[in-house]
């Protein structure tokens, strides 16, 4: 059965304040049930800079700590990341840029198109 195990995210926190864990659950589980793993957290919140930080001019940075042998163990079994841990995954460098591989199936050649000229 492709695809039965998931690596997602779990909505925790406050009202407009989210907090989320990355967990690896089962596809047809509920989004905020008893996961399999938790392999990190992501904190789509940055926090306020002070004022001396935006004269610096630093950029407020969300937090994501990710384990990533447990990650790359999920990954190397067959579980399926959502497309926003797809994301996340990219930008920590588990996964490569090109994850999932644009060619689906064989490679075949186009053909070339040959135009008919009509004499009149």
């Amino acid at each position: 059965m492709k695809g039965s195990v998931r690596i997602r995210l779990a909505r925790f926190g406050r009202k407009r304040q989210p907090v989320y864990n990355v967990v690896v659950a089962k596809a047809r589980s509920a989004r905020d049930s008893q996961p399999i793993e938790v392999i990190g957290t992501y904190n789509p919140i940055a926090p306020p800079l002070s004022p001396e930080q935006k004269l610096q001019g630093l950029v407020p940075t969300k937090d994501i700590q990710l384990d990533f042998q447990k990650s790359k163990y999920w990954l190397s079994v067959g579980a399926q990341p959502t497309p926003t841990i797809i994301r996340l995954f990219k930008k920590a460098g588990i996964l490569p840029t090109e994850w999932p591989s644009t060619r689906v199936g064989p490679i075949v050649p186009e053909r070339e198109v040959i135009q008919e000229k009509k004499d009149l």
